[in-house]
């Protein structure tokens, strides 16, 4: 599977779409901050947003997409599935 994801930081006030194939470890990554730049300089830990596709162009494309909307739209798509912005991965080992 691939995963298409957005991270937040506590304030929401940024935000980082990334894909990946295997959420789990690259949360880890993130949250331990082993991953240089823009995630680890603003405190992106917080997983408020995922989507899971078998094919890797898709999730891809779909990672574009995300990235091209605007902030409003991006907060609406988070809000329709995580309405309180709680992070999803709060309870991964």
């Amino acid at each position: 599977m691939y995963y298409v994801y957005i991270l937040t930081n506590n304030s929401h006030h940024s935000l980082y779409i990334g894909v990946t194939n295997n959420l789990e470890r690259r949360l880890y990554e993130h949250k331990a901050d082993l991953l240089d730049g823009f995630t680890k300089q603003y405190h992106l830990h917080k997983l408020v947003y995922y989507e899971a596709t078998g094919d890797v162009n898709a999730a891809i494309a779909r990672e574009k997409q995300l990235k091209g909307w605007t902030r409003k739209k991006k907060d609406a798509l988070i809000a329709s599935v995580n309405p309180r912005w709680a992070d999803l991965s709060e309870d991964w080992d």
